[in-house]
């Protein structure tokens, strides 16, 4: 895919899906044989994008810990006794350095995050900086801040934002077991307000929490059902986190993760679907399933806001060995 192809698609201009989704239409999906499900999904792919283009974004955390919220699956809660430092908020240099070393690197895309329950006023004003200066770089910028007060998405807007990532995480049945501090309908209305602002969505969710299959399916109907769906789609295979309650959570089987990828592709197909935390853990070989099953955007660089992820050199080397390109 050319550039000219990704600017298209950083505009808020993606059409309204022509479906909804049923839930069990989902779970059917999920049912299909692993091939089949995976023929489909690479063909709904190759309508809508190039198959040997990757998206590869840059996450920096700008502002690390001490988060007031509860989820479980998070080393930056207040609440758990995990390896993560409390950290104040980044100087804006510093933040400026990365994003022009994650643009020589070859990302397009830099995302900065704070572990807030949501920004309070001084410190936005603080981001808005950044974002005006990695946007000056030629670069897309997104951030991930929390719960947005009503008119904070609009100062973003105005700063040039083009992505604002809030996750629903899990479904709406599975999320009181992940998270208490804040509700499901919390999440949507911060969707709500980054979409009437005309800011580019992207929100995914975590799978592999101990959720069932029909939550994950639940998870992605309601990604699909939005208005619009995410112009961007993470999908976390959860990476458990010594100190936080799902520390010792069972790992999931991966081709469960490559169904969930396929299903994503299949029920958004104008949507970049991202492989993001838990990529460190997969090998090259699940991670090019990932891609036939249409995944074509991926998180790049060696960390993310405070897990692990592979190292620049093994991502080149592994494109190359696949015969993709970057965008």
């Amino acid at each position: 895919m050319q550039a000219s192809s990704l600017a298209a698609v950083s505009s808020v201009s993606q059409p309204v899906p022509a479906r909804r989704w049923a839930l069990d239409e989902v779970l059917a999906l999920y049912e299909m044989p692993l091939m089949d499900l995976i023929w489909r999904a690479q063909g709904v792919h190759r309508e809508h994008f190039d198959p040997n283009a990757i998206q590869r974004s840059t996450l920096l955390s700008v502002k690390t810990g001490g988060c007031s919220e509860d989820c479980s699956y998070c080393s930056q809660s207040a609440r758990y006794d995990t390896d993560t430092e409390r950290e104040r908020l980044m100087p804006l240099d510093e933040v400026i350095a990365a994003a022009k070393a994650a643009k020589e690197k070859g990302a397009s895309r830099f995302c900065m995050g704070a572990a807030w329950k949501g920004p309070k006023d001084n410190d936005l004003d603080r981001v808005l900086d950044m974002v005006r200066e990695v946007k000056a770089l030629g670069m897309q910028t997104c951030v991930t801040l929390g719960m947005l007060k009503e008119g904070q998405a609009g100062k973003l807007k105005d700063a040039g934002l083009d992505y604002y990532n809030h996750n629903l995480d899990t479904d709406k049945e599975f999320y009181g077991q992940v998270i208490k501090t804040h509700t499901h309908d919390d999440r949507l209305d911060t969707l709500d307000q980054v979409r009437d602002a005309g800011i580019n969505v992207c929100s995914g969710g975590i799978i592999g929490m101990g959720e069932s299959r029909k939550n994950r399916a639940a998870l992605i109907v309601q990604l699909a059902n939005l208005p619009q769906p995410p112009e961007s789609v993470p999908i976390n295979n959860l990476v458990p986190i010594p100190g936080t309650p799902m520390a010792d959570t069972a790992r999931l089987d991966p081709f469960e993760f490559v169904r969930t990828i396929a299903a994503a592709r299949i029920t958004m197909p104008t949507s970049w679907v991202r492989l993001s935390a838990g990529r460190q853990e997969m090998s090259d070989e699940l991670q090019a399933l990932c891609f036939l099953a249409g995944a074509n955007s991926m998180f790049y660089g060696d960390h993310l806001l405070t897990t692990g992820n592979p190292e620049v050199d093994r991502d080149d080397a592994l494109f190359a060995r696949l015969g993709v390109k970057a965008v």
